[in-house]
């Protein structure tokens, strides 16, 4: 994020002694963005982070990744997923290109400690409620929150509570934050940015576990492999820098509207390599008052459009089966728009309650097995009347 923090016990200057009360050095760990020329936090470790004892290739899993052909708008029911995996290794990956993987989830056990290391990461959360932990401390989530864990942060998901903790997954192939646009040349988030650090919540205090011989995931470009550490991971006694995990909730996302129909840029909340992430909230409708708050039908020239209905009626969609969960692919060359009849009804209406997280991306999307599985027939033809 684009402000500095300082979390626990940090010496006064950067690469000096620090010193344990027996008298031993704390372990200087530097993560940091593009080489040592961007963002990055200093870890103090009570251990070495470098001792591994032992290391192992994890056999891939092939997700039966293929092409949308016939090119043709998709209908995803992620509730029709199992339950009941944890949040790591129980994802369900349903849409993916060489920018970014989309998956979903819905856990109620404790995930393995894991690292990506290929790019950041975001979680958005559609219900339930629960812990994760990292190396610079513990977030505590809930629904409507995004957490954007940084490349090559160590964490563990924990659900809590009865119901599962169910999760939308972006896996970047690079690092993601706010817009450009929303940023000042010094990083502070302007005034005509939708959310502001006010919003933002990060780590509090160091999380510090006692362990050894302990197994931590890494995804790298090259696989998965399983290190085994001499010492917990979880052994940070203090950092500081502007790179660290953080949560913002898409109910902090304040809507940007005006008199007519605002076009979707004015609903971005992240943006990442090769991709966008953008937030559909409660809102005010158009006021001009020959205006049609639907959305207009349109073309998408150079990307591909993921929706996930997370909350709320989604008025543009009615008639075509969207649900609590579902994902929706409209891809590059295909026009689309709302439902027939929805534009008409549109008019004349104040508000809408509904709640998406839309993700365009510029190259296209392969489906998996597992998201061919679970579409709905009759998504393409729903704009025709007609079934197939």
């Amino acid at each position: 994020m684009p402000y500095y923090r300082s979390v626990g016990d940090v010496p006064r200057k950067r690469h000096v002694q620090h010193r344990a009360p027996d008298g031993s050095l704390y372990a200087e760990e530097l993560v940091g963005i593009e080489g040592f020329s961007h963002d990055s936090a200093l870890l103090y470790h009570r251990h070495l982070p470098t001792a591994i004892v032992a290391a192992e290739a994890v056999p891939p899993v092939d997700a039966g990744l293929a092409p949308n052909l016939p090119l043709l708008p998709v209908h995803l029911r992620t509730h029709a997923l199992r339950t009941g995996a944890d949040a790591v290794t129980g994802r369900t990956l349903l849409l993916a290109n060489s920018d970014v993987r989309l998956s979903y989830v819905a856990a109620t056990a404790p995930s393995p400690l894991y690292r990506d290391a290929v790019g950041d990461e975001v979680l958005y959360v559609e219900s339930g409620a629960g812990v994760v932990e990292t190396a610079y401390g513990i977030l505590t989530v809930s629904e409507g929150d995004y957490v954007v864990l940084p490349t090559s942060t160590t964490y563990r998901v924990l659900p809590s509570g009865p119901d599962p903790l169910r999760l939308f997954v972006i896996e970047a192939s690079g690092h993601v934050g706010p817009p450009r646009r929303y940023l000042s040349p010094r990083g502070q988030l302007l005034e005509h940015s939708p959310y502001c650090e006010r919003d933002v919540r990060g780590p509090e205090g160091p999380l510090l576990v006692e362990g050894d011989d302990v197994d931590v995931l890494v995804r790298t470009r090259q696989g998965l492999t399983r290190y085994t550490y001499a010492h917990h991971p979880f052994d940070v006694v203090g950092w500081d820098g502007c790179n660290y995990p953080w949560i913002v909730s898409i109910h902090d996302f304040e809507p940007i509207t005006g008199r007519l129909h605002q076009p979707p840029p004015v609903h971005q909340m992240f943006e990442g390599p090769g991709f966008v992430v953008c937030s559909f909230v409660p809102r005010l409708f158009d006021y001009h008052p020959l205006s049609i708050p639907a959305p207009y039908n349109h073309a998408n020239v150079d990307s591909d459009e993921v929706l996930f209905y997370c909350g709320g009626d989604f008025m543009s969609r009615k008639g075509a089966g969207i649900e609590q969960g579902s994902i929706t692919l409209h891809p590059a060359g295909f026009t689309h728009g709302p439902q027939p009849g929805s534009v008409e009804a549109s008019i004349g209406a104040t508000a809408t309650e509904e709640l998406a997280v839309m993700v365009d991306t510029f190259r296209p999307l392969d489906l998996s097995a597992a998201a061919r599985a679970t579409t709905a027939p009759d998504y393409p033809w729903s704009w025709s009347g007609r079934t197939r």
